[in-house]
């Protein structure tokens, strides 16, 4: 029981520091020389090598017979799961050239709604009131976050829609990967869906007509920095905590990313950051830990 419980705080922690990763993203993403497909074919593809070479490494023997077997359909989970999150990377990312960086964070994590929903179908998970509590306090305080910049005008209503459309991808690349991950260890899953994920983006991008490459070392910087915070850093330690936690939970945890959006979309873009919108910071952090310490779903 000890052991387990520690597992769930290790993998809280790791789903956590992942979300505040991922939400230094947007930074990077309006940095980058490149369109957001583009831009989310580098940060997969500069990724791919250190994906693979954790994949490498991790070759621990007492887990290896336990989970280096993937689930019945290995192939066809991991390129769903590839696929699932090509689509986020390039919704997310389209989205933030036409909104707020804080808008798009908030739309984009609307992925809980999803993945909570249908975890309880898919999963069997159980929720409990103070896990819709903490779920409804956490929205609340993503709500305030943004709330200076959360404008739905003919200007942002494009951008407001694509990140729409990136939250329920997004929750279904969670829902993939809660799936997959229960037999597969973190870096092969990482490593293996990174592929496809590089594939499809690359596809879309030459489709859309994008330059491919960036024209300058700082360009090329900025890509470097993605992928190892958005990418190495920020999903590869979100794959490990899920396997330690209910999906409906680590889904929650993930409305970190706003907070840190916007703090860093305020000091690096100057974008604005009221009183209020600390103050939701603060509520986002209350509702996660209601709902960790509260809302455990079986």
């Amino acid at each position: 029981m000890k052991h387990r419980l520690k597992q769930e705080h290790v993998g809280f922690l790791a789903v956590f520091v992942g979300a505040g990763c991922i939400g230094l993203a947007p930074i990077w993403v309006r940095l980058s020389e490149l369109g957001p497909v583009s831009t989310a074919f580098h940060r997969l593809l500069l990724a791919l090598p250190m994906l693979w070479l954790w994949a490498a490494w991790d070759t621990q023997p007492n887990k290896r017979e336990e989970k280096n077997k993937p689930a019945g359909t290995s192939t066809k989970w991991f390129a769903i799961t590839g696929f699932l999150f090509a689509l986020d990377m390039a919704f997310w990312h389209e989205a933030l050239h036409h909104t707020t960086v804080a808008n798009a964070t908030l739309l984009t994590n609307a992925a809980p709604i999803f993945v909570t929903i249908a975890a309880r179908f898919l999963f069997n998970e159980r929720i409990t009131r103070w896990f819709i509590g903490g779920m409804i306090l956490t929205m609340l305080g993503a709500v305030l976050l943004t709330g200076a910049s959360l404008s739905i005008s003919r200007e942002q209503l494009y951008g407001d829609f694509i990140a729409i459309l990136a939250a329920f991808f997004y929750g279904a690349y969670m829902l993939s990967l809660k799936h997959i991950r229960v037999t597969v260890r973190t870096a092969p899953l990482m490593a293996r869906s990174a592929v496809y994920s590089t594939i499809a983006l690359g596809v879309f991008a030459l489709i859309l007509g994008e330059q491919i490459f960036p024209s300058t070392i700082h360009g090329w910087l900025v890509l470097f920095a993605l992928a190892m915070t958005g990418q190495v850093l920020g999903q590869g330690l979100i794959a490990y905590g899920f396997a330690h936690l209910p999906a409906s939970i680590s889904a929650l945890s993930l409305l970190f990313q706003p907070l840190v959006a916007a703090i860093a979309a305020w000091a690096v873009l100057h974008e604005s950051m009221s009183s209020m919108q600390m103050f939701g910071g603060v509520i986002i952090l209350s509702g996660i830990f209601l709902a960790k310490r509260s809302g455990r779903v079986t």
